[in-house]
């Protein structure tokens, strides 16, 4: 939640402060400045490339402050680590009372480095005063009793904390750390861990980088990182293109014809909300554990949106347009060549720019059954060791990749769809 108050934050004073920048500058005298109507005008609409760019480094920003990133100089607070003491006051079977010190080292075990346990007086009551160590972001059950004199009796007991009255199933506050008594009256210490990300949970950003290069030059599990890319991106392109090859006629068959469009619309309109991750067993079952079966569960992904791209693009053809080509004297085949397809290649472009991304969303369950090789099975791999830099970046590498692909495709739709839009 305070991560995306902050964020929404930085939205709002990025948003008014380029706003501000952006009057200050000259006006722009281009074909949209000179519309009237803006409003809904999608044509009128283009990304601000100050926002892309204020977006992407607000999100690395955030993500190094609440990492400890050694990358920037500022960060939010992290966890406590040095050392805290407390002390405890203990009640023994015969009502007496004996204070005695509690002296708690916090270190971070991400260095590596074990502080050594500290040497401190016993005392001189029946309190004993002692020394425990805890990893930074974890608690510990604090057996204060263990050396005291007396303390393994059952009438025994520590009845208050730095003056403080506790009692079983309470707690209270030191100033940096949570002390709670469990109901057999072991005290459980909690230091703060303040707002930082536990790299078990969120590495740094360096940590991922770290990971980027080694895997880079050392390969993960005997084969290359591009082996791993090269085969999840081979994968996605069959399964892409046999989805494309079969989905685009049987959708322009559905657009064209009421027989097809009956026919196959129940199977289309029922196979398409259904998610391709819960056809994983049956297709386990049907074609085994290989590359056919990653392959076929990505041409089902596939199939449905490109028919459905095929079938809507051509039920938008407006109707003048099939008018003026019959009065004009053009046959079926023309119509079909000449204003059909053309007409219809944007919604399709649309639906190919989906379907590759669920594609390519879909290959780490894909690559979950038996994979060698692929992006899907590192991440998958590596998340049974906790391995969350390797987990990171393999997602940053498939959302780079996808990013890249979307872009082609949008380039390629540019080129070959130019009058998309107008």
């Amino acid at each position: 939640m305070t991560i995306l108050i902050i964020y929404i934050l930085i939205f709002i004073a990025a948003f008014y402060a380029v706003k501000v920048v952006s009057s200050m500058r000259t006006s722009r005298k281009d074909y949209t400045s000179l519309k009237t109507v803006t409003f809904g005008d999608e044509s009128a609409v283009s990304p601000n490339r100050a926002a892309s760019i204020i977006s992407v480094f607000s999100i690395f920003l955030i993500w190094a402050a609440f990492t400890g990133s050694k990358l920037i100089p500022f960060h939010v607070p992290g966890p406590f680590i040095g050392e805290l003491g407390f002390s405890y006051t203990a009640m023994n079977s015969l009502g007496e009372t004996d204070d005695a010190e509690v002296t708690i080292t916090i270190y971070d075990v991400q260095t590596g480095e074990i502080p050594d346990k500290l040497d401190i007086e016993p005392g001189t009551g029946f309190a004993i005063n002692d020394t425990y160590q805890i990893v930074a972001w974890r608690s510990a059950l604090v057996k204060v009793k263990r050396n005291d004199v007396g303390g393994k009796d059952s009438d025994y007991k520590v009845i208050a904390i730095n003056d403080q009255e506790i009692s079983p199933n309470n707690e209270l506050f030191i100033d940096d750390a949570r002390i709670y008594m469990t109901a057999k009256g072991t005290l459980s210490v909690t230091p703060s861990k303040g707002w930082q990300m536990q790299p078990v949970w969120l590495p740094a950003p360096e940590t991922v980088w770290s990971r980027l290069i080694k895997v880079s030059s050392e390969g993960y599990k005997n084969f290359s990182l591009f082996e791993h890319l090269g085969w999840s991106l081979l994968r996605v392109v069959v399964g892409f293109t046999a989805g494309a090859l079969i989905g685009i006629p049987l959708g322009y068959a559905m657009g064209l014809s009421g027989w097809f469009r009956g026919w196959f619309d129940p199977i289309v309109e029922f196979m398409r909300p259904v998610p391709p991750l819960a056809l994983i067993p049956l297709v386990i079952i049907w074609f085994g554990i290989g590359e056919q079966g990653k392959i076929i569960l990505l041409f089902l992904a596939s199939l449905w949106i490109m028919t459905i791209s095929a079938r809507a693009g051509v039920s938008g053809v407006k109707i003048a347009k099939i008018h003026a080509a019959y009065s004009l004297g053009a046959s079926k085949w023309q119509i079909m060549r000449l204003v059909i397809v053309p007409n219809s290649l944007p919604e399709i472009f649309t639906g190919a720019r989906v379907s590759m991304g669920v594609c390519w969303g879909t290959v780490v369950a894909a690559e979950l059954v038996a994979a060698q090789k692929g992006a899907g099975m590192m991440i998958i791999n590596a998340s049974k060791f906790q391995m969350t830099d390797l987990v990171i970046m393999g997602i940053v590498l498939i959302g780079v990749i996808g990013y890249a692909i979307d872009i082609l495709m949008r380039i390629s739709e540019n080129y070959l769809v130019p009058w998309k839009g107008k």
